[in-house]
């Protein structure tokens, strides 16, 4: 197997991005996204902040009212 064939890339590309959405939790548990996931506008914030994670690190409120 050569270096740089596409199940290597396809493969480094999965890792990036369950690293990005693992990070993403963890950004958006630490800033309660989480808590009172009762209704819709609380769970789409929370959505948001994991996938804008880079957002709510640089102090972006991306809490839905």
């Amino acid at each position: 197997m050569r270096l740089g064939s596409m199940g290597e890339i396809d493969m480094i590309r999965k890792l990036v991005s369950i690293l990005y959405l693992v990070v993403g939790f963890v950004i958006a548990s630490s800033h309660l996204y989480f808590t009172n996931l009762n209704a819709i506008t609380p769970i789409i914030s929370a959505a948001l902040a994991v996938l804008l994670w880079p957002l709510v690190l640089v102090g972006v409120d991306l809490h839905i009212t």
